[in-house]
């Protein structure tokens, strides 16, 4: 294949205006580049995240999906203040997740992300009601008088729809209960971003899609940032953005938007991505690389507006 001046300086001039667009990552509320993270066991070194790359904007409501041993649950305690990356750099709402010492890091956790987790037990105390529940983490922030915490924690179950469990203990409320509970805990100090680790994994679906409308009742009424772990692909396909994390790296993303044709009918469109990383580099989808049997090697053509991707046929 040949390529004319004129295309490749065509493809210069659209490179060098992608470059002058301002960066997302400047108004993105989480925001992690190159992030790493390597355990180390009995001398064995295990590297869970190997560069990953994300980009959260304010207000969104997005799913991480992935196979077990992805990455997604480590993610996941990176942003939530709970682990610390190894190299690379992460930061929520303006905090530098490498940067903070244990006493900014109790703040954050405080202050700034919310956290479901999939245990319904790990996420309530068992022995205060589901008010009290609510209240403990305002309480704990020390910023609020017992009415304003009180008005607080009614106002957050009455729109999760869990007002009727207010003087209930945990014991006495359904799986699904407990963790519309647990929601409003996580957001009873107005955090930033909400995060949920598998928050339907012990739910059946009908109960799933409950938990479900709270979270998304939660970002629409008060604007939270919300990131949700799924293996649920229900939940997974009802938000705008799905990111897929595959061997410690951001892989592909699928983006949701609703369209109107002519006749003024509307649909869902989804359409996927892949990811490009700083180095060129991209995860093309498993199941396409099978279907074309696809392995380690491609070829590549570039053409004035796309890059061809092909089988390598040398040795055909």
């Amino acid at each position: 294949m040949t390529t004319t001046d004129t295309s490749l300086a065509e493809l210069e001039r659209r490179a060098t205006a992608r470059r002058d667009r301002p960066s997302y990552g400047h108004d993105a509320l989480i925001a992690c580049d190159r992030l790493v993270r390597i355990f180390t066991t009995d001398g064995v070194e295990v590297q869970a995240l190997q560069g990953l790359d994300l980009l959260v904007k304010e207000g969104e409501l997005m799913a991480l999906v992935g196979a077990s041993g992805s990455g997604k649950s480590t993610l996941m305690n990176i942003l939530a203040g709970l682990d610390v990356p190894t190299a690379g750099a992460a930061k929520v709402a303006g905090c530098d997740l490498l940067a903070m010492d244990a006493k900014a890091r109790l703040r954050y956790r405080r202050d700034v992300v919310g956290f479901v987790w999939q245990q319904t037990a790990r996420n309530l105390l068992p022995y205060l009601t589901a008010a009290q529940n609510v209240a403990l983490p305002m309480q704990l922030r020390g910023r609020s008088s017992r009415a304003k915490k009180a008005q607080r924690a009614e106002e957050l179950l009455t729109m999760l729809e869990v007002a009727d469990c207010r003087d209930r203990r945990p014991f006495q409320m359904s799986g699904g209960q407990q963790q519309r509970v647990a929601i409003a805990v996580a957001l009873a100090n107005s955090p930033s971003v909400l995060l949920a680790d598998e928050p339907t994994g012990e739910l059946d679906s009908a109960t799933g899609e409950q938990v479900f409308a709270a979270f998304r009742r939660a970002n629409e009424e008060l604007g939270t940032t919300i990131v949700i772990v799924t293996h649920d692909q229900t939940v997974a396909s009802e938000v705008r953005r799905t990111v897929a994390i595959r061997d410690g790296r951001t892989s592909s993303e699928v983006l949701r938007r609703t369209e109107v044709d002519e006749a003024g009918q509307e649909s869902l469109v989804a359409r996927e991505y892949a990811m490009l990383d700083r180095a060129g580099r991209l995860q093309l989808p498993a199941e396409y690389t099978e279907a074309l049997r696809m392995e380690h090697r491609v070829m590549l053509e570039l053409e004035q507006d796309h890059i061809g991707v092909w089988p390598d046929d040398a040795e055909r």
